[in-house]
């Protein structure tokens, strides 16, 4: 898919429509998540202390007393909130190391890992993405420890994400590691910028698959629900 930037100018559009007509629709503009050249300049440090003193501002613009005991340590509580957790998959310093170990147990079916939670972000609205990831694999060869999966799956949540980019990163995250294209990955989650705001649906999930390789059969895709169902 062709990467467009959205600008913020009067007039700008992206296929045909204005940042106003797109309004609540979910974009997946890239594979990638949009980042700027120079995204890791600043230090952690700085950039906390600079969000720290951008997020005062939009307090103070609320109208919300900085002097309070409550909120005073509010900015510096945010800034290190977004570097050092729900955005920490920004940094690829955060990247899991993963190693790889002979497949000496001789196990040629699929690897299935179930429900692993994960929360992100919408990266349209800046609020939490709730939800549960599946990742199953073939081995090619060769093996993962168990909690790599988590982890990669933790590193790429920790982002502003979209689902759809979020499951196609994992998949390729596991491709690579794995060596194989054996992977598939189900997501289903819910996304408050739904639930909470907008058109306010409490009800409803949003649930995005990828299979790669074997795993893109019905044969396959039917064995893989009935391990995750059961």
């Amino acid at each position: 898919m062709k990467t467009e930037t959205i600008s913020q100018k009067n007039g700008h559009q992206l296929n045909g429509f204005s940042i106003e007509d797109i309004g609540d629709d979910h974009l997946f503009t890239s594979l990638d998540t949009p980042m700027k050249p120079n995204a890791f300049d600043m230090s952690n440090d700085e950039k906390k202390q600079r969000i720290s003193i951008l997020f005062s501002e939009i307090m103070d613009v609320l109208g919300l007393d900085l002097t309070d005991d409550s909120l005073q340590g509010t900015p510096d509580r945010v800034a290190k909130m977004y570097i050092e957790e729900i955005f920490s998959g920004l940094d690829p310093k955060n990247k899991p190391k993963v190693a790889l170990f002979d497949n000496k147990y001789q196990y040629n079916q699929m690897l299935v890992e179930k429900n692993i939670t994960f929360y992100s972000n919408c990266e349209h609205h800046f609020v939490p993405i709730i939800g549960t990831a599946h990742i199953a694999y073939k081995s090619s060869g060769k093996v993962i420890g168990l909690s790599k999966l988590n982890r990669i799956v933790q590193y790429y949540a920790k982002r502003p994400q979209v689902q759809e980019r979020l499951t196609n990163q994992i998949a390729n995250e596991l491709k690579t590691v794995l060596e194989t294209e054996d992977v598939a990955v189900i997501i289903d989650a819910k996304h408050l910028c739904v639930s909470s705001r907008g058109v306010k649906d409490d009800t409803s999930a949003t649930v995005t698959t990828y299979y790669g390789g074997e795993f893109n059969t019905p044969e396959k895709i039917s064995e893989l629900q009935n391990y995750i169902n059961s």
